[in-house]
């Protein structure tokens, strides 16, 4: 009668067992067997999360800010700049970039400005070969050595306006297009035959510097601006020459305007142009 009871008793209890391991495998998750492998994934919780925090630390991008007072030399350049195929763009950077960052060697365009860069070294530049354009508008640089340009044979265009200069640099022979704008120009600065031979310059900006005198124009000129200067005199060699037959058909813009100089006191020196320059008559 007992074991009757007891048999009674028990098939209930193994019924509820059996009902309560079947509800808890069909709640099972892959992974979440802790200690053991199910179906091939680690299943510790503590493992899982600890993995999946790792992962996803190493994707996300560093915000850690840069501590007041650092310079952007300390830095990669390509964290600082914008780098593209060919192209370097390094403009109002922070932390301040007080000199040239070091460039990928594929470089072929520079633009560098309203940075704080003091000073033009010649090994800026060394090596990058394939440079053809610098821009480095809005700096504070009073200082280029020599050379620091001239062995950049492909380099086509150069900016150097809004910075501090009193002299200009040797330049490198196919320059097209160059730009000293805003800065501390005096004749003295500038060699006579600064820009004698760049027989590809096209255009030639000085304007709002402190030249006396107007520098020796390459014949290929067809842009100059000398506005906002202190020219006090032009000639007839200072765009012609004396010779009668000599002409300038390359040069459709002249601007002199800013400067103390009458232009109408010198007729004859403006007839091999096709154009008058701008500037004072009377």
């Amino acid at each position: 009668m007992k074991s009757l009871l007891f048999t009674c008793m028990l098939v209930p209890w193994l019924a509820a067992a059996s009902a309560r391991k079947s509800d808890q495998d069909s709640q099972l998750i892959v992974g979440s067997l802790p200690g053991r492998e199910l179906n091939g994934y680690f299943s510790d919780p503590l493992n899982s999360r600890r993995a999946r925090r790792a992962v996803s630390l190493a994707d996300e991008p560093d915000d850690s800010p840069v501590s007041e007072g650092g310079d952007a030399s300390d830095l990669p350049t390509c964290l600082l700049c914008v780098c593209l195929t060919g192209s370097v763009y390094c403009e109002e950077v922070s932390p301040d970039m007080t000199s040239v960052p070091t460039l990928p060697k594929e470089t072929a365009y520079l633009y560098a400005r309203f940075n704080k860069i003091k000073k033009i070294s010649t090994k800026d530049f060394a090596g990058i070969l394939t440079l053809k354009r610098i821009d480095l508008t809005g700096n504070l640089i009073s200082e280029i050595e020599d050379g620091a340009f001239s062995k950049l044979a492909l380099l086509e265009s150069l900016s150097l306006a809004e910075n501090r200069l009193v002299k200009l640099p040797m330049l490198p022979a196919k320059l097209t297009s160059f730009n000293a704008n805003n800065n501390f120009l005096k004749t003295r600065g500038v060699k006579a035959n600064a820009f004698k031979k760049l027989t590809k310059l096209t255009h030639l900006y000085l304007a709002d510097n402190q030249l006396e005198a107007v520098p020796q124009i390459p014949d290929s000129v067809q842009i100059l601006h000398l506005q906002n200067n202190n020219i006090t005199e032009v000639n007839v060699d200072t765009f012609c020459r004396s010779n009668d037959t000599y002409l300038r058909p390359s040069l459709n813009e002249v601007r002199l305007d800013g400067n103390p100089v009458v232009l109408s006191k010198n007729p004859d020196s403006f007839t091999c142009m096709k154009v008058l320059p701008s500037g004072r008559y009377r």
